[in-house]
């Protein structure tokens, strides 16, 4: 994907070693082959995977590491056999840029589970070369992985759609938690959480959020159209909604019991986790005294991503984002661990190189 250089043809940021702190950093994207798309980075969002991996909390990092896998931009150049972009698009890039292309799973446009999905940034590419990704100027990606973006939905709220969006909108609609008259929790109001909320809203849901903080239920009820705001630390709050709701969807990043939420759903109801607690731990009679299941979910498949980009972009769905120019992602990243954002960082890439 990427020479590891301190010169070449994209400009970028990149963290040198496990402080995390990133500084400019150049180094060669690969010229365009015939299946591939290059497009100018005109935005990239900021996702915790950032902080993840830029810090080395997995162990698996990959110095100089650009991170980003949130990447909106416009169409430059397109290899000689690609069919579905061309010069001067609107596009974006998530989180994988490679796959087997022949499996199971990416036959059923579940490239997302693949066992050789290759990360946008991080990964180990088909070549060898370990992948860079949206804090820098281009990107160039095998068509497959790239998707269009609606004529006139703005790139900048495009940018968190297409790890924070797709990472919700999949488990919801293979859940079929768009079935308007029905109940949805959401658990926590970040990033993932405050997408939940506007897609459950768009699908006619009765939406409550859980939040251990106060201070958050202006922003559910008045800013995000939540219907009910619970604080989930309350024993009287969480009892009066008991086997209230059809859906839960869990964005917590932290450590948290799941009985109480377990609790909260009807006969069959599904709870959903997006972030990886240490355990869970939980009764079975919460699962098998009311036929309730609890589901894992990570980003989606080619297919549904182009799906959410259209039904954002037709439900006039909009991320709530706070730009910032590139100089500044040290001080984001920290804010972004210090829960200090409403609700997704967006790096205004082509004004900041």
């Amino acid at each position: 994907m990427a020479a590891e250089c301190d010169s070449g043809n994209c400009d970028a940021w990149a963290a040198r070693d496990p402080s995390g702190i990133l500084s400019p950093y150049k180094f060669n994207r690969r010229s365009v082959q015939s299946e591939d798309v290059s497009l100018k980075i005109t935005h990239c969002g900021i996702c915790y995977a950032d902080v993840a991996w830029t810090r080395n909390m997995l162990n698996n990092s990959m110095y100089p590491l650009v991170p980003g896998h949130e990447i909106v931009g416009v169409v430059t150049e397109v290899g000689a056999d690609v069919k579905g972009f061309k010069v001067g698009d609107h596009v974006g890039v998530g989180t994988y840029v490679n796959s087997c292309r022949d499996c199971e799973n990416c036959n059923s446009s579940l490239e997302n589970h693949c066992s050789k999905f290759v990360f946008t940034f991080n990964g180990v590419d088909t070549d060898g070369t370990v992948t860079k990704g949206g804090y820098s100027s281009h990107i160039v990606v095998h068509e497959r992985y790239c998707f269009k973006i609606p004529d006139g939905y703005p790139l900048a709220k495009a940018a968190p759609l297409l790890c924070a969006g797709i990472t919700v909108y999949t488990p919801m609609m293979r859940h079929n938690m768009n079935q308007a008259g029905k109940s949805l929790g959401v658990i926590g109001l970040g990033g993932l959480g405050h997408m939940a909320v506007k897609f459950g809203k768009a699908f006619g849901l009765k939406v409550t959020v859980f939040s251990t903080s106060e201070s958050k239920r202006e922003e559910a009820i008045n800013l995000l159209g939540a219907d009910n705001f619970v604080i989930s630390s309350d024993e009287n709050q969480m009892e009066s909604q008991k086997s209230s709701l059809h859906f839960i969807i869990d964005t917590s990043s932290g450590d948290h019991p799941f009985d109480p939420y377990l609790s909260l759903l009807k006969v069959g109801g599904v709870m959903v986790l997006l972030s990886f607690s240490s355990e869970i731990k939980v009764h079975p009679a919460n699962l098998n005294l009311a036929a309730r299941s609890i589901s894992g979910s990570v980003t989606g498949g080619t297919k549904s991503t182009q799906e959410m980009l259209n039904f954002c972009a037709a439900n006039k769905i909009y991320p709530d984002i706070e730009m910032i120019k590139i100089n500044y992602v040290n001080e984001a990243l920290q804010r972004l661990v210090d829960r200090d954002v409403r609700f997704r960082f967006v790096i205004d890439i082509v004004n900041s190189f």
